[in-house]
Parts: structure tokens; sequence; C-alpha cells
């Protein structure tokens, strides 16, 4: 029986860090082998937000190809490509915005929310405005039956659910309205002040950071704040660091960390210096085999360029079919002319498991 389809992506807007390790990447290395899965590093997603200052996103897409590759997936298992190498999902958005009623994309609740937050950038731009359009695009382009996502994110989904509705009942029946997949692992990971670790927060441990770099960031982290002196108990519940090395030490060890430090037998400094020396250790594997294929002259090029040659056929053939439901160029259709139960087995033949998807 063929694999569902899946996707999820990555704006090239910096380095990946422990909180993108812990939550969406540990699922990608699993769903990679469960489902036929496709992952894309979204640059046309970062110019939405950094339209004034672009030069960062080619050197942030090679790093994230790198990180993904070191982290475990495998260009022959999964589909790795770059968005703007399928220039197919941009025609598809231009096609979703023609059915796509504004009011939708006001009321999306992260529109509001970085509008209103991030005050370094400009977001007053329409490609911004329309990311909600360019995400539905992205999933609807290869026929992707289902996406990891958060429970906050969930909102997202549905919208493209009902975009993708929206333009079946318009024009015939043809793209996938996906499935959630509620991603809970590793969901929130504290940063080293004990907010949610980020980027932009300034206090992320990235995953291609080097020894002496995790030691520092470690030796900097928050822990509990009512503990003043190493004779105070501590409450490990509260304790972002205790919370990070949870993660990555055997449950023995930690249960030992919790009663030592609720009755005061052991510091905080001691408790850092060993997440530190854990952190290393649990972070060489991926390091070394990251300056492995670093070393290697093109390679996330050609990782970027193998990927979007798989993607080719499906996104082309999308697209085409689009085309001839919409009626504005037949003669480009894979499936002009050869009437709804042909259309039907070429759609199969692109994506076998269309038919039998719950959608």
């Amino acid at each position: 029986m063929s694999k569902k389809r899946t996707l999820t992506g990555y704006r090239p807007t910096g380095k990946l860090h422990l909180g993108h390790w812990f939550g969406n990447l540990q699922n990608m290395l699993r769903m990679q082998h469960e489902y036929d899965a496709y992952y894309f590093i979204a640059d046309f997603h970062a110019l939405t937000s950094d339209w004034a200052d672009p030069s960062g996103i080619g050197t942030f897409t090679e790093e994230m190809v790198l990180d993904w590759c070191a982290a475990g997936l495998d260009p022959e298992i999964c589909t790795i490509y770059r968005q703007s190498d399928v220039p197919e999902v941009a025609e598809l958005m231009l096609y979703f915005a023609m059915v796509l009623p504004m009011p939708w994309l006001e009321r999306t609740p992260s529109y509001k929310e970085q509008r209103a937050q991030v005050t370094t950038k400009d977001l007053g731009n329409v490609g911004f405005f329309l990311y909600p359009a360019l995400q539905a695009a992205d999933i609807a382009i290869v026929l992707a039956d289902a996406v990891p996502v958060g429970e906050d994110q969930l909102p997202h989904l549905e919208l493209t659910r009902e975009i993708v509705r929206r333009f079946n009942n318009t024009y015939g029946s043809f793209l996938v309205e996906p499935q959630a997949i509620i991603a809970t692992e590793g969901a929130r990971v504290p940063g080293t002040d004990g907010r949610k670790m980020s980027k932009s927060y300034g206090n992320a441990i990235f995953i291609s950071d080097g020894e002496d770099e995790i030691r520092t960031k470690v030796m900097s982290f928050m822990t509990d704040p009512a503990r003043k002196l190493k004779t105070d108990p501590g409450d490990p519940d509260i304790c972002p660091l205790h919370h990070v090395h949870k993660l990555i030490a055997p449950a023995d060890e930690i249960a030992e960390w919790d009663r030592c430090c609720r009755v005061a037998e052991c510091g905080c400094v001691a408790h850092k210096r060993k997440l530190a020396d854990d952190l290393v250790e649990y972070l060489a594997p991926f390091r070394e085999r990251r300056a492995e294929i670093a070393a290697i002259p093109g390679f996330a090029s050609e990782v970027l360029a193998g990927g979007a040659a798989k993607a080719k056929p499906i996104t082309s053939g999308v697209v085409a079919t689009c085309r001839e439901l919409i009626g504005i160029d037949p003669r480009t259709s894979l499936t002009a002319g050869i009437g709804p139960a042909r259309r039907d087995a070429v759609v199969e033949e692109s994506h076998p498991s269309f038919l039998d998807s719950e959608a």
C-alpha cells in the first residue's frame, strides 16, 4: 500500500537551534521512513519578512541543508528542495489568491501578532499579508495528505483546508485537503533566559555551535530564580536548565539531580557543568557528520537540485491540471481533453494515495 505524503518546511532566516532539534526535526527524521516525505527550504517565505535585506537567505539555505542531512535526513529517502526551485508554487498561489477572500487573511492570528510584536522589520508589504496563501500553495503543490503542526498552528492548516476546499468547489475537486499531524514532542525548549528558545531572543544554543560556544551558553543558563545560594532548596519543575537536561540525559541521572536540588545537596553551577558536558557529547556525532559533508564541494547544491528534480513531475502536473480546470490554458495540461476518469488516473500516477485519502 502506498505511503501517505507529508510536507514541512523551514524559513532560512537563521541557524537551527535545540528548539528545532527537539521539536519538528525529530518528527522529520521519523516521518521520512513512515511517509513519502517532502521537506522544503522556504526562501520565498523568508522574503516576506526579510525583503529589505535578503543577503543572508542563500547562506542560511546552505546551512540548513547541512544541518538537516547531518541530523539524519537522507536525500535518497525523502525529498529535500528549495521553494524557489519549484516556481509552480508561485503560480498556484496566484490561483488561490483569486478565490481567497481578504477577511480570511485578516483574521489569521499570527499576522496580527507579528505585525504588533515585530518592530525591527517592515511587515506592511503585500507579500507578508499573502503568506497564508503561499503556505497553502506549498502544501497543495505536492498533494500532501498530512502536515505536522503544533497546536498553535492548527488555525493555519485549517485555513489551507478552506482555501483548497474553495478552489475545489469553484473549479472541480482535484487538490487534497491536508490533515494535521499534531507534533507535541519537544514542543517547547527553554532558552538560556528561560523564555522559549528563539534566535530572535538571543537565547539559543545552535546545533552547529562549537564546543566552546556550547559551554559558554550553558553556563549562562537561568535556573530556579528563587534559589539564591547553594544551600537554598530548589524547584527543578521551574528550572529551565533542568528541562533541557531532561531531553538528553538518562532518567535515573535526571532523578538524582531532581532530588539533590530539592534538598540543596548540589549546586546550580555543578549542574550547568554537567549539562554542558552531556550536551557536547550528545551533539558530537552530529558535529562530526556535519563537518564531513560540509567538506564535500557543492553538497548542498546537489541535494537541492536532486530534490527539485524529484518534485518537478508532481508540481508541473498539479499546475497543468489546475490550468485545465480553470480553463486558461488547456493545451499545456497533462489531462486536457481526456475526461474525469483519465484525469483521476493521471493524479493517481503522481500521487498514489490521493484517491484513498480521507480528504
